[in-house]
């Protein structure tokens, strides 16, 4: 076949690289936003778990609520250190959110292309891949 139809093979590929490549970016994301939350966390307390409402709730539930210090080590120690890098981590998850929505997009044509190329060949699916070609 010498038409200019990308062979189904390549776009299944490129499909799973880009799918792979936003996972990936949604990582680092998520671990960027994190490490602005523990900043924030770690530099102001929302204070202790249960006080206002302890007799607004029933006793087995207020057994549960965890005490101070448990909190307390659950965050690194709030020197503030950290709320110093929120500026650079805020710079950082935007240019994550741009990439990420590049690739979203890039993933978005590449689906499109295989819909079209399945659509327009239902058979291709089931058709083996052709031999790769020296020198491609």
């Amino acid at each position: 076949m010498t038409s200019g139809v990308e062979p189904l093979h390549e776009l299944r590929l490129a499909r799973r690289a880009l799918r792979a490549e936003r996972d990936r970016v949604a990582w680092w994301r998520r671990a960027v936003r994190a490490r602005m939350d523990l900043a924030v966390a770690a530099a102001a307390s929302p204070g202790t778990l249960g006080e206002q409402v302890a007799f607004l709730l029933p006793l087995d539930v207020c057994l549960q609520v965890p005490r101070p210090d448990e909190l307390g080590a659950a965050l690194p120690p709030g020197d503030g250190h950290d709320l110093g890098r929120l500026p650079d981590l805020r710079a950082l998850d935007t240019r994550l959110a741009a990439y990420e929505q590049g690739v979203v997009e890039a993933l978005d044509r590449t689906t499109a292309r295989l819909v079209e190329r399945l659509a327009g060949d239902p058979s291709a699916a089931l058709r083996p891949r052709a031999p790769a070609v020296e020198g491609r």
